[in-house]
């Protein structure tokens, strides 16, 4: 038996419902946010889990309780998976940093692999600190199951890095709706990817919902 690791995007919100910036912005889930985390929960439950891991962000912690408050254990908080820091452009939409940064914003839209967001990060300092996480998981569990509860941009870069893509391109490859599953199985010839941005966990109307 291998290691396979399940990354879940956290529930909506606010932010996934207007389209604004939110890196570092420490907001909670919507209330269907938390419906969503609920479901993911109920749907998941039964899997032997080793560990379940998540950023240290309010949406992840949420996205995470009802599976831990199920199996009656604790996530383990990482800084690594942390969401992209947006910089001077949080909590701003895509129309308005285009507007204030306008220069940059084009650059970042072109490579945010090497090149980031006016004061924040770029795709290639995500890979690095959220690699650390992944090692740390590799080394600490060789198999069994371990849940990563991160943010869209994050984990879209760690299943990059996985899978031999382009850091570069991971807002062009890759999509990552809100509580969506993904999962890698570390095989002994290499990450192999199982599943990626999976919802059929979600009831219907939740599915249904569109994110900016």
């Amino acid at each position: 038996m291998s290691l396979k690791i399940y990354f879940l995007r956290h529930g909506e919100t606010s932010s996934s419902q207007t389209g604004t910036y939110c890196g570092r912005l420490d907001i909670d889930l919507t209330a269907e946010g938390v419906q969503m985390a609920e479901d993911f929960a109920k749907a998941y439950q039964d899997i032997p889990w080793k560990a379940i891991y998540s950023s240290p962000l309010q949406r992840t912690i949420a996205t995470a309780k009802p599976l831990c408050d199920l199996l009656g254990i604790n996530s383990q908080r990482r800084h690594g998976l942390k969401e992209i820091f947006y910089g001077e452009w949080e909590g701003k939409t895509p129309e308005e940093v285009n507007q204030d940064f306008h220069d940059d914003y084009v650059r970042w839209l072109a490579d945010p692999g090497w090149s980031s967001p006016t004061g924040g990060e770029k795709g290639i300092d995500i890979a690095r600190r959220s690699s650390e996480v992944l090692e740390e998981i590799e080394q600490t569990y060789k198999n069994g199951n371990v849940l990563v509860v991160s943010h869209k941009a994050t984990i879209r870069i760690m299943l990059c890095s996985l899978l031999g893509i382009d850091v570069g391109r991971f807002r062009d490859r890759i999509g990552m709706p809100v509580a969506s599953v993904s999962v890698v199985e570390m095989a002994e010839r290499g990450p192999l990817l199982h599943r990626m941005g999976d919802c059929s966990h979600l009831r219907e109307e939740l599915r249904q919902r569109e994110e900016i």
